[in-house]
């Protein structure tokens, strides 16, 4: 009689924690219920979504975290992040230490400046979104596309279907032209590295 061993549900399902980390006024929260719905509802995956910010509405801290799974999700917050964003410096202080020693930190590297010992991803996005969109506000869906193109735990096609659903009347068209940035500054890092 064949006895195979039981897995438990962590050895059977693949967990991957995220959590989106600014202040105040950047956009973590909205960010991170478009992603939580791209992943979820268009790419059909499981997705928990959990999230904190500070007392003020703007410069307080602000984080969106996300579990997400191919499986059922037991635990709903993160244990040790697989990728982190920070898009201020007192958020890359504040949440590298949770990071996993392979895990991918992606930073605004104009405004996080002092960097940890890691492998880093780093992006002018606040800067990009004022220069080329005329407003910083969408500096959080250019980061989603980067973070699409870097990492594929969310498909191109999945994440601005949740933006045009997600984003407040009048404003899609700005955000989806932003995560296209997104998707545009990563592949264009990849090309560079290529013909080096």
């Amino acid at each position: 009689m064949n006895k195979s061993k039981k897995k438990t549900p962590s050895e059977n399902e693949a967990r991957y924690e995220i959590r989106l980390s600014g202040s105040g006024g950047q956009g973590m929260i909205f960010a991170g219920t478009v992603l939580a719905e791209a992943i979820g509802v268009e790419d059909g995956k499981n997705v928990c979504q959990t999230q904190s910010y500070g007392p003020e509405a703007r410069g307080g801290a602000s984080r969106s975290d996300l579990v997400v799974s191919s499986g059922e999700i037991y635990y709903p917050k993160p244990l040790k992040l697989d990728l982190l964003l920070a898009l201020t410096q007192e958020s890359c202080d504040t949440y590298f230490p949770a990071l996993k020693e392979e895990g991918i930190l992606i930073v605004d590297s104009g405004l996080v400046t002092q960097l940890p010992d890691h492998n880093v991803q780093g992006f002018p996005f606040t800067q990009i979104a004022r220069d080329q969109l005329g407003t910083t506000m969408v500096a959080n869906m250019i980061a989603l596309g980067a973070i699409s193109a870097l990492t594929k735990i969310v498909s191109k096609k999945g994440l601005l279907e949740a933006i045009k659903r997600r984003a407040p009347k009048g404003t899609a068209e700005k955000n989806l032209k932003a995560a296209e940035i997104g998707f545009r500054l990563v592949h264009r890092k990849k090309s560079r590295r290529k013909r080096r």
